[in-house]
């Protein structure tokens, strides 16, 4: 069946890691007839979780697309992970849809992952949904998970169904809208009337919906207040324009494992979310102006690359979105990131790892194209002549750094390369050579994400390397005044080599960097050897004399030296002037400087004292504390030397209820009583 643009609905499955997700998308897909079993995370079996590193880990490491029919419409779902370290996935995904659904554990409640995802779905203005699952696990508190979704979530948290036996066996809903009984056997169910002993309640939560949907617009509220009540068709209406607007957000309810409530979800995506035409219209940049895209094939295409999958032996599949326009293959498009052309080859719809071919795309679409030459993720593509550029998705700042390098001698450049395919393919990662510490750098999300990423290298590219801690970039500076003074002096026979250079040294203010000055007068050196002093400073500051780190903020000025006709040379005059620097330096009283970095520290209110405590051990400076719901927000700062591998400490500490957000800020001087040891460690003798 060919779908238009107003029978699509782009969807993402967000959420805490272990809401569900997963198997809440199998369940969508069986229930729509999509697949003849259920698949099983803990079997490997779903259509979701189909790469090797996610069946052996049994949590979803990527993004996945799947789609399925439902009711004469075409479903694009799109399973995000919920694990911390994969929350840049999370952030590619939302780009591409029109609303999320938030699953959120019913024995657990809203955790600080769902509060997360809900942020980013905020802000991408998406319409949001939540789906509470697992409601066959005992113990449940459906009024205390309700009012505490509307405490943390928002009060237009609006329930859309009644649970009707929740704990072991649960297999029955009340579908607020409809007033039916939703009855599921082997994952199919059956309609029938409300039962008497919930009459009275499902009407009280019927009437408290209409209310709710009743706010959201003048007119019906006028009709509630007249009449008291609103027909199917308004309620319907209304409250998927709330919906749409984000107004309200529905509370579904579930057991993905056993595929209860995943129809109800179905028809809420399909009557109640926007498709491509009705969402938030997205703002652009297109020949300097800001425009408005239109969600219509008509339309000049464009369309953003969400992500790109590299599969060994498969080539890369390039992802994405279609905002407008159409696509078929054969075309000729511009990626306008890259001011480079592309021509179009086969076009899939994905389902997890199966492949259907189409003919063509259109706005509203979500697709895989295979073998475009230079596009990958974050590029937008769009028609000849239309010069739009779509933004790029802003990705958290990594939280683990080490130091990486190739277990086979000669294997940098492959990995190298290895790394650049891989940032292609996953842009929450950073990897580069520091040539202040002189080591490959890798900065991820998380352990995980570290551990995956090497993973794929070895298997994809052949391979492996060696970790090991990353030095620390200190830097060197003065603060005091003071001169130096080097005779270079060398005979060996023939011409020699002679340089004389006396000149003083001062501090500057942090972060303005070196300043030479020349106050040489009457030719003591002649003109031609000046820039050779300054270059023989410039090569110093790289190699500091007290640790062999870089020198920053200093200014050198060369007041005197001498020079000898037949000897002097370029050469000779660095030499003088880098040792000459040496002797002033270490005379100016010389401090060693470190990389300290601001913490946005989010835990849940019992872990505040060991996480502060812990903070404190690691010369942590708290400036402030927010509240966030249910969770403290700790602003600090710390040395960099200090937080390696704080993301893992931090959930160890909160078992895995924390998360923290970092970035460098300045330089600030090494504590005197710390001193020795750091100089130990960069294996130069304190001055």
């Amino acid at each position: 069946m060919a779908y238009n643009t107003a029978q699509v609905r782009n969807v993402a499955l967000t959420g805490h890691s272990g809401a569900g997700k997963t198997a809440l998308a199998e369940a969508m897909l069986f229930a729509a007839g999509q697949l003849k079993r259920l698949g099983r995370v803990e079997d490997g079996t779903t259509v979701s979780d189909y790469t090797k590193e996610e069946v052996e880990r049994k949590i979803s490491l990527t993004a996945t697309v799947l789609n399925c029919q439902w009711n004469g419409h075409l479903l694009n779902i799109l399973d995000a992970p919920g694990y911390a370290d994969f929350f840049g996935e999370t952030q590619s995904v939302l780009r591409a849809v029109d609303a999320a659904v938030v699953v959120v554990d019913a024995p657990s409640g809203a955790q600080i992952g769902t509060e997360r995802a809900w942020g980013l779905a905020q802000e991408a203005k998406l319409p949001r949904l939540v789906f509470a699952n697992k409601l066959d696990h005992t113990d449940l508190d459906l009024e205390e998970l309700q009012a505490q979704l509307k405490d943390r979530l928002g009060r237009q948290v609006v329930p859309l169904q009644l649970p009707v036996n929740p704990g072991p066996g649960f297999n029955q809903l009340i579908d607020l809208v409809q007033m039916r009984l939703f009855t599921y056997a082997n994952g199919a169910s059956e309609q029938g009337a409300v039962p008497a002993q919930f009459e009275a309640r499902a009407n009280e939560l019927h009437q408290q919906l209409v209310e709710a949907v009743a706010e959201t617009d003048e007119m019906l509220m006028e009709k509630y207040f007249s009449e008291g009540e609103l027909t199917p068709e308004e309620l319907a209406a209304g409250l998927s324009r709330a919906v749409v607007q984000a107004q309200l957000f529905p509370l579904c309810f579930g057991d993905a494992y056993n595929s209860v409530g995943a129809d109800r979800l179905l028809d809420t995506l399909v009557q109640y979310c926007p498709s491509p035409e009705e969402a938030v219209s997205l703002q652009v940049v297109q020949d300097g102006s800001v425009v408005q895209l239109e969600a219509k094939a008509e339309a000049p295409l464009v369309a953003f690359v969400f992500k790109t999958v590299g599969e060994q032996h498969v080539g890369e599949l390039t992802l994405l979105r279609l905002f407008a326009g159409r696509l078929k293959p054969g075309d000729e498009v511009i990626n306008s990131a890259k001011n480079a052309t592309e021509r179009i080859g086969q076009i899939f719809q994905l389902n997890g790892h199966g492949r259907t071919e189409v003919t063509e795309a259109k706005a509203g679409d979500i697709v895989a194209l295979v073998k475009l030459k230079d596009t990958h993720t974050g590029n937008t593509l769009c028609g000849k002549g239309k010069a739009v550029v779509l933004p790029v998705v802003g990705f958290s700042e990594p939280l683990i750094r080490v130091a990486v390098s190739a277990k086979e001698k000669g294997g940098e450049d492959r990995l190298a390369l290895g790394m650049a395919r891989l940032h292609e393919e996953d842009p929450s990662f950073v990897f580069r050579f520091d040539g202040e510490v002189h080591q490959s750098l890798l900065l991820t999300q998380g352990d995980i994400h570290l551990s995956t990423l090497l993973q794929r290298l070895k298997a994809r590219f052949g391979v492996e390397v060696n970790i090991e801690a990353p030095k620390i970039p200190y830097r060197e500076t003065i603060k005091g005044r003071a001169e130096g003074h080097y005779r270079h002096k060398k005979q060996s026979g023939g011409r020699g080599q002679f340089g004389e250079v006396s000149l003083r040294i001062a501090p500057k203010a942090r972060g303005e960097g070196f300043e030479f000055i020349d106050e040489v007068v009457g030719g003591a050196i002649p003109h031609n050897f000046i820039p050779a002093v300054e270059k023989g400073l410039l090569e110093s500051l790289g190699e500091g004399p007290l640790s062999a780190c870089q020198v920053v903020d200093v200014a050198v000025t060369l007041y005197d030296g001498k020079y000898h006709d037949v000897d002097s040379d370029e050469v000779s005059f660095k030499i003088a002037a880098s040792l000459a620097f040496k002797d002033a330096f270490l005379k100016a009283k010389p401090i060693l400087l470190e990389p300290i970095y601001s913490l946005s520290i989010t835990v849940p209110e019992e872990y505040m004292g060991d996480v502060m405590g812990d903070l404190s051990a690691r010369r942590g400076r708290i400036s402030g504390m927010d509240t966030e719901e249910h969770h403290q927000i700790i602003h600090a700062e710390a040395p960099l030397a200090e937080i390696d591998r704080y993301a893992t400490a931090l959930r160890s500490m909160t078992q895995g209820r924390g998360m923290h957000a970092q970035k460098f800020e300045r330089y600030e001087e090494v504590p005197a009583a710390i001193v020795d040891r750091v100089l130990a460690e960069t294996k130069r003798p304190a001055a």
